[in-house]
């Protein structure tokens, strides 16, 4: 549903106070040295370290395994990780909560669970927060989470951990800066997955759009009009209250998900700028569209490695991270878009027993196949999602060996 409107908070004044909180924390807690130990010995992997070490390939028996040269943990996820362990460290005794996951990575969330960091529950859609009480310690994800609810929480009198990946805040300043110039926010996101919730809070007027197809909608209609009620009925779920196409779309800014497609954002942003210039013309260009860099590192140079590796021969792919998680469902469309078989699975436990692998096709539901892998030598190309620990990557390729190896036994 449409985010309440605003008007009445100056979102940036509140961030502002938030900071200067003694309750509210961005930092880790002095703990660094611990963690990063207790990390390394759960999540890192010597079998990866090899394959690095190797040119990214490796072959065992019949298996080549081709790693892309970017993939797994960004700096993001793995900061927002040891903040949450820090976190458990520093109040061991408080009762701590998460707004949501920590990461989209279901072993992490797992880790965290064990820990006793308890995870807000999901009441007829909707994020239940009357359990959290006065003193308790919040966990704010690195996707973030909207300014309503840092508001709650910060009125609740709770202790709050910001996790939110740097690059996400810088997302957030974009669309302030849209704001103040009375522009409405084009977002290139998912209008449901918590960072565009987060983003779009921190707007003024804003759209959410999924894709270029969307894009190209939006465009027609800013260009040509049309159909306001199909405009509505296309994006009344993707847009702020009150939202009017024929009046909210002359002066406009994009943004992003942080973790869409990199190409897909940059041609969505041309588009809407050529869009814009057509209609009022270069000299007034600069007073109806603002365009900022807001592509994550991270997320290009995964998709940029994934890009390199479908360049190669091989014979299949397996790409590792949460069925939630954005960016790793995008690696997933590189492999298809070059016709290679591919197989997205959330961790290594979805394969076997015996030559089978429960894998999610790409906007399809969890599936089964047998005998996926050929018989013969074979050359089977891995990534993974931001969110995805090594230890998980070398726990599937483990598996690919050993079900290889009993093949030729056999």
């Amino acid at each position: 549903m449409p985010q309440p409107a605003e008007d009445s908070m100056d979102t940036k004044a509140f961030k502002r106070s938030l900071n200067h909180s003694d309750k509210y924390f961005r930092q880790g807690f002095g703990h660094g040295d611990a963690v990063a130990g207790q990390m390394q010995t759960e999540y890192n992997s010597g079998l990866i370290q090899e394959i690095r070490d190797r040119s990214y390939t490796l072959t065992r028996g019949n298996v080549t395994i081709k790693l892309a040269q970017s993939f797994g943990f960004c700096w993001g996820v793995e900061r927002a990780v040891a903040m949450a362990y820090e976190t458990r460290q520093h109040f061991p005794s408080e009762r701590i909560w998460i707004t949501n996951e920590i990461i989209h990575n279901p072993s992490v969330n797992q880790r965290l669970k064990d820990m006793a960091v308890e995870f807000i529950e999901v009441v007829d859609g909707e994020k239940d927060f009357s359990t959290v009480g006065q003193g308790d310690v919040v966990i704010l994800p690195a996707f973030g989470a909207s300014v309503q609810e840092m508001q709650l929480l910060n009125d609740k009198g709770c202790t709050i951990v910001d996790t939110t990946c740097p690059w996400v805040s810088k997302v957030w300043n974009t669309v302030e800066k849209h704001k103040k110039r009375d522009h409405t926010s084009i977002i290139h996101g998912k209008y449901n997955h918590e960072e565009t919730v987060a983003t779009s809070s921190f707007a003024g007027k804003y759209l959410v759009v999924l894709n270029l197809d969307q894009a190209n909608y939006v465009a027609d209609y800013i260009l040509n009009g049309g159909d306001k009620a199909e405009f509505m009925s296309k994006f009344g779920n993707a847009c702020s209250a009150g939202f009017d196409p024929d009046a909210d779309l002359d002066r406009i800014g994009v943004a992003n998900q942080t973790t869409m497609l990199k190409g897909e954002t940059e041609q969505i942003g041309k588009l809407f700028e050529h869009t814009i210039l057509k209609k009022f013309g270069p000299q007034a260009l600069n007073d109806h569209f603002l365009s900022f860099n807001t592509i994550c590192d991270a997320t290009q140079e995964r998709q940029d490695a994934m890009f390199e590796l479908v360049d190669e021969k091989l014979d299949l792919m397996v790409v590792i991270g949460g069925y939630n998680s954005s960016n790793t469902t995008h690696l997933q469309e590189i492999a298809i878009d070059r016709s290679i078989p591919s197989y997205h699975i959330d961790s290594a436990s979805r394969i076997g027993p015996g030559n089978r692998i429960e894998h999610k096709p790409l906007h399809g539901d969890l599936t089964v196949t047998e005998n996926w892998l050929p018989d013969g030598p074979i050359t089977v190309g891995v990534t993974s999602g931001a969110s995805t620990p090594d230890r998980s990557v070398e726990e599937t390729i483990a598996h690919i060996f050993a079900i290889k190896a009993d093949m030729a036994v056999v």
